[in-house]
């Protein structure tokens, strides 16, 4: 038996429905550890590369990039894990380790060669999966392994810039766009102690957003209910990929305010450099974040217990699950559990 087997869902060209793959993957490489798949979640990144959106995929591609599973096999170099460990592993697989941004603790600004765990290397959609040994995170044992794979992606994505911008339970954050990554912020900040804005096409969703912990619900598309919250906010995450009317979204920031983008908007932003001079406000952006960064957001997570909310459908039911999270109707993160 080739334990070097491993068994996927797989794209075979931009666009295709997925199935059924399976490919030799060698030895295990000295820095490497494989996991056994349990958990997977589905992220819209996912779509992307499966439809060569970026024009970045390697097909055939096995997506999948929020992953939990069990450690199965160490590389030689691989060092603080075990075998049946219980861990994680996010967007990135591999840093080079070398460069001054992973000396300096910021692997994944990488700039010596990393590799996306779904760009030119298999994912999640799979039994199993391998990594570098810096990017598989443990999991704490507090923390509900079905519902974790979010935070991995989602959740880092808009946990990094708390970090980031040094954010305190006495500050106004506002949240543009309550999807995967928004509704994980928005619980994510509750627990973080502070103000929070959930700014939202779908009004209908009040309810649920102030029972997640938004203390307030502002329609993005309603340019004088956004006109109304001139100068409150200390940072505004947009999750959004549609373009809105930014230069309102500035006027919102108060002195040093940022606006920090997290969705991939194609169109270029149209902003005036006034706008952003008078009180000192600019504009940021971050990709996912650090091992070290992944490592503080899952304790976090497991302290203040937090869950993404999540759908659970069979990965060998990928398709239908790819088909729901296209018609806009999952609340809020779908998870793929492993059934091979």
């Amino acid at each position: 038996m080739n334990d070097n087997i491993i068994h996927a869902y797989a794209a075979m060209q931009a666009g295709a429905a997925l199935e059924p793959y399976q490919f030799d993957a060698g030895e295990l490489q000295a820095h490497q550890v494989e996991v056994k798949v349990e958990y997977c979640g589905l992220c819209h990144s996912d779509v992307s590369v499966i439809n060569n959106e970026w024009n970045s995929s390697v097909y055939p591609v096995v997506a999948g990039h929020e992953i939990i599973g069990i450690i199965t096999q160490l590389g030689s170099e691989a060092k603080g894990l075990k075998v049946g460990q219980r861990v994680g592993i996010g967007w990135t697989a591999e840093s080079c380790q070398y460069c001054d941004p992973c000396i300096s603790g910021q692997q994944v600004l990488c700039t010596g060669g990393s590799t996306a765990t779904i760009v030119g290397h298999a994912g999640g959609f799979a039994d199993k999966v391998r990594a570098g040994w810096q990017w598989i995170i443990p999991l704490p044992e507090d923390l509900d392994a079905e519902s974790a794979g979010p935070l991995l992606c989602g959740g880092i994505t808009v946990f990094d810039p708390l970090l980031k911008h040094q954010i305190q339970a006495t500050h106004h954050v506002g949240v543009i766009g309550i999807g995967g990554l928004g509704h994980m912020a928005i619980k994510l900040l509750k627990a973080w102690g502070c103000e929070i804005t959930a700014f939202t096409s779908s009004l209908d969703k009040t309810d649920e957003l102030k029972a997640m912990g938004a203390d307030h619900v502002v329609n993005s598309r309603d340019l004088e209910a956004i006109k109304t919250q001139r100068g409150k906010f200390d940072l505004l995450l947009s999750t959004v990929n549609v373009t809105l009317n930014w230069p309102a979204f500035i006027s919102t920031l108060a002195p040093n305010g940022k606006v920090h983008m997290l969705g991939l908007v194609l169109e270029p932003l149209k902003i005036n450099a006034g706008s952003l001079i008078g009180g000192s406000k600019s504009i940021t952006g971050s990709p996912t974040g650090s091992p070290a960064a992944l490592r503080q957001l899952l304790k976090f997570a497991a302290r203040k217990n937090i869950a993404p909310q999540i759908e659970v459908f069979p990965m060998s039911q990928l398709n239908a699950a790819l088909q729901h999270l296209h018609s806009g109707k999952a609340r809020y993160r779908i998870v793929l559990k492993a059934d091979f």
